[in-house]
């Protein structure tokens, strides 16, 4: 955001460019987020073994000795077929742990075994810390989100740790955000903190996108 900008007025009904964009984005966390508690646990695992298919089969992954990927929870697209996957192809697997400040720690992944409870509810694993950098020396980056436009724009939940996370990552790295069908090409706000992502894949398949530059 620019320093330039003054904050928004509580009392003002007109609203700055990023309070308008931060509302546009919250309205479609709240749609897609109502969209998915209508889905039964049956079509969830249903789902997450057609994405795993086509993710597991793309040439960035089958070619990757490292990914940077995570452990759904909730509503997420299911990553235990992705995971376990990677790990018979002998792929090794970074796994995120949520610092105190939000940014993101990496450590190994061992197997649905060796993951313990964090904040939020999320699954970590417990092996050693291997420092916030880590996600920079991977072949592929795996991420959550709940929708992206055709250009690679992923709205997250808003806690911007993969914001932070992706600053580390370099250009020309693989980078595929994991959603249902339907929640692809929609119109997420670009904020100048944003990085597009290469890819999103579905149950429906894989999309190569044309990722918006930076800035």
């Amino acid at each position: 955001m620019s320093t330039s900008q003054p904050p928004a007025n509580p009392a003002d009904p007109t609203p700055t460019a990023a309070s308008s964009s931060a509302a546009t984005k919250d309205d479609l966390r709240a749609c897609v987020s109502a969209a998915r508690a209508l889905m039964v646990p049956a079509e969830r695992e249903v789902y997450a073994r057609g994405l795993a298919g086509h993710l597991l089969a793309a040439a960035e992954i089958r070619d990757a000795e490292s990914v940077a990927a995570y452990v759904a929870i909730g509503d997420e697209p299911g990553t235990s077929w992705v995971l376990d996957g990677l790990r018979r192809a002998g792929v090794r697997v970074l796994l995120p742990v949520l610092l105190d400040d939000n940014d993101l720690d990496w450590a190994a992944y061992d197997g649905a075994e060796a993951l313990a409870e964090g904040r939020y509810g999320l699954r970590e694993p417990t092996g050693r810390r291997l420092g916030v950098d880590a996600v920079s020396e991977v072949d592929a980056v795996l991420l959550p989100g709940l929708a992206a436009s055709s250009r690679g724009l992923r709205l997250g939940r808003g806690g911007g740790s993969y914001d932070r996370a992706l600053t580390r990552v370099p250009y020309g790295t693989f980078t595929c955000v994991l959603l249902y069908d339907g929640e692809t090409g929609r119109d997420v706000p670009r904020e100048p903190h944003d990085r597009a992502v290469e890819a999103v894949v579905t149950p429906s398949g894989l999309t190569r996108l044309r990722p918006l530059p930076a800035g």
